[in-house]
């Protein structure tokens, strides 16, 4: 691997599309087209007694034509989360979705006609489907809230002109916002993946300082940012209750998950019931900390002195020895995502903020977007992301429709990559003070990804009934806190600046919903790293196994062969034994020695 290669660069997007435009470009949108209108000519062919080898033709001209609308797509929106500033990504962005949803809208019939087919015609058309069988299966799931055509087509061009705009709007209003931060007396603008490096401060003052300058900012904004969220709440609810007939606006997130309700569910109320857990553990973090009471600045302070940096090689290393240890398969996969020149880990203006994986095409080496800024949450995160490109990778044998996983069980490979890393840390590790930086660190973050996750998700459906009713975004505010009141207890004073951080969230903005997967994932992870640790090699193949799956079946069907039942609580509650063991392992050791920390005023 060249030298180079571990060097914080952009991305290479050549291997989604040679070019934005000219010549070359201009060539893929027309063969699309041509697909398109030849597709076309198989609308009146439909039928319920059709020949089944004309129907899977059919079929595999439909995965041809997603796969060439995924290219421009993906280079899109990968190109404006590089820069979420530049007029060229925006109209890029803005014509191709536009081109891509006007070329869905003709090939929409066969969707529509597939979900309505009678269901005996159906069974004898996906007989031998293979790998698309599930595809179809869970295409059919939505028979009951689909509509007719025009509707349909009126729906696609309403989002594309119409909530993604809004939804663009916020990224780009956000991802430019500015931040200043005094920092060795002297004030620092900053965007705010480095505003965030200051949470982890070993400075209360400097911790306490980060967040009220975000929310600060958010807040000088929260009422626009706030009525966006409410056109996104009120579009959901009109379209997905009132005329799709879903059961609630979280129904359609679990359909679309192929989750049953009940299995959402058990989830949230477990997770409410072991509220608990990181409360006692912020009670004992005060103490470790030196401080009478944690302030909700304080919950990811480090219990070093100081934030050790990692060099962005040395982080890279890290990683792929723990995937290593575990699996040469995986490590293989991670190199070649580096190899290819698909990282883009530098810190920019205007650049998106947070960290991604893009799962563009089965066999194409995924697309990873990191802010490394060389902390050791950094680190986790490079793990974590690169979890998501090895799951996609080992299921590259399965169709451009069955590839990707359901949301929930995407987290599984990315939990699972933290947890091989922090796993390889302590084995390395003697010095009980460095232990309990690392499992408080891991600590903190099983906190932000399963209880703040899922309490996430618990305001969602609260702020959408709410938003329903006419309530004020002051309304929204008062139940925000109450949310996190709810979460923290009597463990952690509340700012009111942190009534803002719901609309600081991208996530209710993009995919309603969405974080309860996080929260699903790392459970599971949890569940399947206590198999890992009872069978060691033995349990090796299964789980590379389940990730081989992808998409192509049901999330229950695989947590079934793993021996799990996901609308139980008791399985819920397993994941939670395991976080537990880990504040217990926390408590046992040794006082540390030597270290003091500066108390919050």
């Amino acid at each position: 691997m060249a030298k180079d290669t571990f060097k914080p660069s952009g991305w290479d997007l050549r291997d989604v599309l040679p070019a934005a435009g000219g010549t070359e470009f201009e060539q893929i949108v027309d063969d699309l087209k041509a697909r398109v209108a030849h597709f076309e000519t198989h609308r009146a062919t439909l039928s319920d007694e059709m020949d089944e080898a004309e129907f899977l033709a059919i079929l595999r001209e439909s995965e041809e034509m997603t796969a060439r609308a995924h290219r421009i797509g993906a280079y899109g929106s990968l190109w404006f989360s590089a820069d979420t500033q530049a007029s060229a990504a925006l109209v890029f962005q803005r014509q191709s979705r536009q081109l891509l949803t006007e070329l869905g809208n003709r090939t929409l019939f066969f969707s529509l006609w597939w979900k309505t087919l009678r269901d005996d015609a159906a069974a004898r058309l996906m007989q031998n489907a293979g790998d698309l069988r599930y595809y179809l299966e869970s295409e059919r799931l939505f028979k009951p809230h689909t509509l007719s055509e025009p509707e349909e087509q009126v729906i696609n061009l309403k989002d594309v002109n119409g909530m993604d705009g809004l939804v663009t709007l916020y990224d780009m209003l956000t991802n430019a916002y500015e931040f200043t931060l005094k920092v060795n007396g002297r004030a620092k603008k900053m965007n705010r993946e480095s505003l965030m490096m200051s949470v982890r401060d070993p400075n209360p003052a400097m911790r306490a300082a980060a967040y009220r300058e975000l929310y600060r900012v958010y807040g000088a904004h929260g009422k626009e940012l706030a009525q966006i969220y409410a056109y996104r709440a009120q579009d959901w609810r009109s379209e997905q209750v009132q005329l799709r007939k879903f059961a609630s606006p979280l129904a359609v997130r679990n359909l679309a998950n192929d989750i049953p309700d009940a299995a959402t569910e058990a989830l949230l109320d477990v997770v409410r019931a072991n509220a608990p857990v990181f409360q006692r553990y912020f009670k004992r973090k005060a103490q470790w900390l030196g401080m009478r009471k944690l302030r909700r600045y304080d919950i990811y302070a480090p219990l070093a002195p100081a934030d050790k940096k990692y060099p962005y090689a040395r982080a890279v290393e890290m990683v792929l020895d723990s995937f290593t240890a575990f699996s040469p398969v995986i490590a293989q996969h991670a190199r070649r995502v580096f190899e290819e020149r698909h990282v883009d880990s530098e810190i920019r203006k205007g650049k998106a903020s947070g960290a991604f994986c893009a799962s563009v095409l089965p066999g194409m080496a995924p697309y990873v977007l990191l802010n490394y800024t060389g902390r050791a949450r950094d680190v986790a995160t490079m793990a974590h992301e690169f979890g998501h490109a090895i799951h996609a990778l080992l299921a590259a044998k399965h169709s451009v429709f069955t590839f990707h996983s359901a949301l929930p069980l995407a987290e599984t490979a990315s939990v699972f990559g933290e947890m091989i890393l922090t796993d390889r840390l302590l084995a390395d590790e003697r010095d009980p003070d460095v232990r309990r930086d690392i499992l408080a660190t891991k600590l903190d973050d099983t906190y932000a990804t399963v209880m703040r996750q899922a309490f996430f998700v618990i305001f969602e459906r609260e702020a959408h009934e709410l938003i329903a009713q006419g309530k004020s975004v002051e309304e929204l505010n008062a139940h925000y806190l109450e949310n996190l009141r709810a979460q923290f207890g009597n463990a952690v004073d509340i700012g009111k600046e942190f009534q803002w951080e719901w609309v600081s969230i991208p996530h209710f903005y993009h995919v309603p919903f969405y974080t309860y997967a996080y929260s699903f994932g790392n459970l599971l992870a949890l569940a399947l790293y206590k198999q890992f640790r009872q069978e060691g090699e033995q349990f090796k193949p299964r789980y590379l196994k389940l990730l081989a799956y992808g998409g192509s079946t049901s999330p229950q069907h695989m947590l079934a062969e793993a021996g799990m039942d996901m609308t139980s609580k008791a399985f819920w509650q397993g994941g939670f034994d395991v976080i537990q063991e880990w504040m217990d392992e926390l408590e046992a050791l040794p006082a540390k020695k030597g270290r003091s920390a500066k108390r919050a005023k």
